[in-house]
């Protein structure tokens, strides 16, 4: 998407009625609830999404980890893979997922119908129809992003972090790829020039 065309970020409540959504009305509320959160949670691109696999969430016990070890090879680019912890809902939807699944960590964690996975095409058009299927206009695949890096960029100085921190979760190149996704916050911005 270009810089004038951004994925509409979307609201907590806007999550929690999607997961809810998935949960009551799709065929696979399991992997589904783990998609969104993906993308909410872990700021996962439709590709990365698609590319993952269970071997990247799995320690060397075959349990699921604290972490998401995003490899080169289900990122954007030579250098986009990265290690993500992982939030806690999206664990726990993880362990779930994994329970009832019982897969081989060469599987990829977002198993389609016919086969192993879904293409990165597929979950960008799932996404689509959902957020269509919900009301959610301008929102697409990479809502989810986008709200994760406006999020993360609000509350890394209460981390104790920086930007860097928000730019290396996200496996973004540059920086200013990073504030190019932020969105900002008019009532922050009043607060901020009264603290001057």
């Amino acid at each position: 998407m270009g810089i004038g065309k951004q994925a509409k970020i979307l609201t907590e409540k806007q999550l929690r009625t999607a997961l809810a959504y998935v949960s009551e009305h799709h065929r696979y509320p399991l992997r589904d609830r783990v998609m969104l959160l993906l993308s909410f949670k872990a700021g996962l691109r439709a590709k990365e999404i698609a590319l993952a696999t269970w071997g990247m969430v799995l320690d060397s016990d075959g349990a699921v980890s604290d972490i998401l070890e995003l490899r080169n090879i289900a990122s954007k680019g030579k250098g986009g893979g990265r290690v993500v912890p992982l939030n806690t809902e999206l664990r726990a939807a993880l362990v779930e997922l994994h329970a009832d699944r019982r897969p081989a960590p060469r599987d990829r964690i977002c198993h389609s119908e016919r086969g192993n996975g879904m293409a990165p095409g597929a979950v960008a058009d799932w996404f689509h129809d959902l957020y269509r299927a919900l009301g959610f206009g301008g929102a697409s695949s990479h809502s989810g992003r986008r709200t994760f890096v406006t999020r993360a960029a609000k509350a890394v100085i209460s981390a104790g972090g920086s930007l860097r921190d928000v730019q290396q979760l996200v496996g973004h190149a540059s920086l200013a790829t990073t504030q190019k996704y932020i969105e900002g916050d008019t009532e922050a911005k009043r607060k901020l020039v009264n603290l001057i």
